[in-house]
């Protein structure tokens, strides 16, 4: 299993499937209203990186399930992340203009049905894993637990009122990664709390888990802030210099220092990652490529 997982092509297997199987979990245009079914899909089969449902597949197979048994509920993790996506992209929000490399959900569609698409991703997330037949009725509960508190007064909903109201009164570090721990690392750790459960994990290993979901959403929101000042060129897949009238980890310690700390979260979160055997594991291979490697730093 792991030297098949050393291949970098099974990671691209993994975003194949979980992209095929996302085109089947929404409505063609059969059922519903047709422009918001198109805004969905145009939101959901966007290309996209599938961080966290492969978080949830790879976290799965680490601890013994089959990828079919984890599929959908990994599923389920981007419709959320793709739906938290169409509202902070909104006017009222942080009124961005460019995702995935094409124009916004509102911009395409309009606001209002913007809106309504991004509610209908969040109610077909939790319909999908309420119907994931090949695991246990107890199992599939628990889930829909995790993803809800992901989502709401100590997840997303929290940490993007947060970000909208008071980042200007965040003029420290310990502060402002408080604040990113409920943007970014709640999803995290929901995606990979999930893939362990589905595999039956024990809790010890979870609550490790939810250790290395933290330092990495903590990690990848520096590497964004990083992208965000940058000098890229050529085609962007999102907008940049969002928050340039922002505190962020950032302009509070520079670049270089930034850099660092974007290190020093990675690290703590390959030192914490449950040990699963001898030598590398799939999760381990897939954070270090898509973290260490990243070109958002």
């Amino acid at each position: 299993m792991q030297v098949l997982y050393a291949q970098p092509t099974l990671v691209e297997d993994l975003r194949s499937a979980v992209n095929a199987r996302l085109d089947t979990l929404v409505p063609v245009g059969h059922r519903g209203p047709q422009r918001v079914n198109e805004a969905v899909r145009y939101a959901l089969l966007a290309p996209g990186k599938r961080i966290r449902p492969l978080l949830t597949l790879l976290a799965a197979v680490d601890f013994g399930a089959a990828v079919g048994d984890a599929l959908d509920v990994a599923c389920a993790t981007e419709m959320v992340h793709t739906a938290s996506l169409v509202l902070d992209d909104l006017p009222s929000m942080d009124d961005a203009r460019l995702r995935r490399g094409q124009p916004t959900v509102h911009v395409q569609y309009g606001e209002s049905t913007a809106i309504l698409a991004a509610v209908a991703l969040l109610n077909q997330a939790f319909a999908t894993v309420t119907r994931a037949g090949r695991l246990p009725c107890e199992t599939r509960l628990a889930l829909v637990e995790r993803l809800s508190a992901a989502i709401g007064f100590d997840g997303l909903v929290t940490g993007q009122e947060n970000d909208l109201q008071d980042r200007g009164a965040t003029s420290t570090v310990a502060r402002l990664e408080s604040l990113n721990h409920q943007k970014t690392s709640v999803l995290f750790e929901a995606a990979l709390e999930i893939g362990a459960r589905v595999a039956g994990a024990a809790d010890r290993s979870i609550d490790e888990l939810r250790q290395v979901a933290a330092h990495l959403g903590l990690a990848y929101q520096i590497a964004d802030d990083l992208f965000d000042v940058s000098l890229a060129t050529g085609p962007q897949s999102k907008d940049l210099l969002k928050d340039a009238n922002k505190p962020t980890v950032v302009s509070l310690l520079g670049a270089e220092r930034a850099r660092e700390r974007f290190g020093h979260h990675l690290a703590e979160a390959l030192k914490l990652l449950p040990a699963r055997g001898t030598g590398g594991t799939p999760l381990r291979d897939y954070i270090m490529v898509t973290f260490a490697q990243t070109r958002l730093c």
